[in-house]
């Protein structure tokens, strides 16, 4: 299996109302063999929502996988050329931390993973989830696209009438997309029907 004893640093930022889907995923790694580390931003550190309280969250994905919660951008430093990850998912990728990502800001501990993981040369996995993907947030999701080592996880509209420029993920090909990644594919098709009626 291509993930078994792959090390995958796994992501999240803000995007609360994903991680419902996310969670099955980081499972699924580890179910296919995967050594998973989870990064989390400060948001998913400290807030409470109607999609869950973040202690909760916490827990869960401490449930998850066994290895330590990288909850600072000291602790995620490392995992550049002193301990490389394989690959670096981040999932759910709001639109704040796509443009911060786009301009190499650094300042959360999801974002210096993936730093962390372009000084190595390591594929990037990103799973969008963000309600200006087809706005102002565009020019940097095409930024991203056109860089070396990122690929993105295919992607929709969740409610094309309600929300015209939002665009999310389907968090379910997250592995399928890690697999591709590591032999330097984008899996295909990119974009995708996401909506439902």
């Amino acid at each position: 299996m291509l993930l078994k004893g792959k090390h995958i640093g796994f992501g999240l930022t803000g995007s609360h109302c994903t991680y419902e889907e996310v969670m099955p995923e980081i499972e699924n790694l580890v179910s296919l063999g995967a050594k998973v580390t989870p990064f989390v931003s400060y948001t998913v550190q400290t807030t409470d929502s109607k999609f869950g309280k973040s202690d909760d969250w916490i827990k869960k994905i401490k449930d998850i996988t066994s290895e330590p919660l990288v909850d600072t951008i000291v602790k995620a430093e490392p995992f550049g050329p002193k301990t490389p990850l394989d690959c670096m998912v981040i999932a759910p990728l709001t639109g704040n931390s796509t443009s911060k990502l786009a301009n190499a800001l650094t300042d959360t501990p999801v974002l210096m993973g993936a730093k962390a993981t372009m000084r190595t040369g390591g594929p990037i996995v990103l799973a969008v989830s963000t309600n200006d993907a087809l706005g102002l947030n565009g020019v940097n999701i095409m930024t991203l696209m056109a860089a070396k080592n990122i690929y993105f996880v295919p992607l929709g509209q969740d409610h094309p009438y309600k929300k015209p420029n939002s665009l999310v993920a389907d968090m379910t090909k997250i592995p399928e997309t890690v697999k591709n990644a590591l032999e330097g594919k984008q899996v295909q098709p990119v974009f995708i029907e996401r909506y439902k009626n």
